[in-house]
């Protein structure tokens, strides 16, 4: 029997229907040529970290475990930088806005490269800033200095190249779709990996990250923003990666029916609950429109109903490729060595590497999470 959760309003239904209403206005003010494909936005901006990157990591890491197969083995045949075996939430958003694929901002090689957008997201990266992480006393070895401020600074030296006057920024600025994140992820996951205390360390990082989110917003709505979609953080308590470091140190009591880390999976909903109250506060006016996507029921569904959805029960928590142990992610980098272990199906598959999921379930979640519009 199929979820209750398909009957809900899903993210690519209301934006396309947010297009439409889009369109419709822009075209009526001013009709401009060459643009999206008709889907009324011109362009698409995307920041973040490994969700959402498409190639940033591999030009200055190239050793990277995303540079080589099997990543990238399902849809594109070959490795793109992007830490899945395929296609990730942005590129399905990119195909129903019918844009293309965003380059990566560091693979670019001419403006030619960025005419319908640019992605700034960046894998590892995090909200705060690196010198942040370094008070703290972490080890900044996988912590890149690419954090959400700096990647705002590189939209703002791309769209310097993009417009002379203020009048073809607004015109640009409100003719595309910014993709805020998600945002947040590592900056829990990197004390989390470095054994910091959840209590005293990490849980306090919450309204940090929050108002760094929120800067960044009011920064895309001074340059002229319209339409800003901001993701919450996935259920980290499902986690292959997360469930393996806790194996030994978790009470049977604190998983729940499903194999999931219930009190990982509550600091996943204090953040988004953190998010959307910040969403709401923001000041804004009839032309403003900012999207809360909802990744986190998105993944819960399938991990709660993955026959439903053409996913194997049996691997619900189990990495596609990995290097072993009960989930398959005995390391942070297990995916991509000789010693892998690789599965045969990753579409059956909801992780791909014990962190990030598969196409399968990046497609699953940009075409049916649902979202609140503030």
């Amino acid at each position: 029997m199929a979820s209750s959760f398909l009957s809900s309003p899903t993210m690519m239904t209301m934006i396309l229907f947010l297009l439409l209403c889009t369109s419709a206005a822009a075209d009526s003010a001013h009709p401009a040529p060459g643009g999206g494909g008709g889907s009324g936005f011109t362009h698409l901006f995307s920041f973040g970290d490994s969700i959402t990157d498409t190639g940033n990591l591999v030009s200055f890491v190239p050793s990277s475990t995303a540079a080589r197969l099997p990543y990238g083995e399902t849809f594109f045949r070959r490795p793109t930088g992007r830490f899945c075996d395929g296609r990730l939430i942005v590129d399905f958003l990119a195909e129903e806005l019918r844009l293309p694929y965003l380059t990566a901002f560091l693979r670019g090689r001419t403006a030619e490269d960025f005419r319908r957008g640019a992605n700034f997201a960046v894998s590892a990266s995090t909200a705060l800033g690196q010198e942040f992480f370094n008070e703290m006393g972490l080890d900044l070895t996988i912590i890149p200095p690419y954090s959400l401020d700096v990647q705002l600074e590189w939209f703002k030296v791309l769209l310097h190249t993009f417009v002379s006057t203020d009048e073809e920024r607004k015109e640009i600025m409100s003719k595309s779709l910014f993709l805020m994140g998600e945002v947040g992820y590592n900056d829990y996951n990197h004390p989390f990996f470095q054994n910091r205390c959840f209590t005293t360390e990490i849980k306090p990082l919450v309204p940090k990250v929050i108002a760094k989110i929120e800067n960044a917003i009011k920064v895309l709505i001074e340059l002229g923003a319209k339409t800003i979609v901001v993701p919450g953080l996935f259920p980290i308590g499902c986690v292959p990666r997360y469930l393996t470091i806790f194996q030994n140190k978790t009470n049977p009591k604190d998983y729940d029916e499903f194999g999931c880390i219930k009190w990982l999976n509550d600091f996943s909903k204090e953040h988004n609950r953190a998010l959307t109250y910040m969403l709401e506060q923001i000041p804004r006016d009839l032309t403003l429109t900012i999207v809360y996507a909802d990744y986190y029921s998105g993944a819960l569904e399938i991990t709660r109903h993955p026959v439903v959805h053409g996913f194997k029960k049996e691997t619900v928590l189990v990495a596609c490729c990995g290097d072993g142990g009960p989930y398959n992610s005995n390391s942070l980098f297990g995916c991509g060595s000789p010693s892998s272990n690789l599965c045969s199906d990753p579409s059956k598959h909801i992780s791909w590497d014990g962190l990030h999921l598969t196409e399968a379930a990046y497609n699953f979640v940009a075409h049916h999470v649902t979202w609140p519009k503030y």
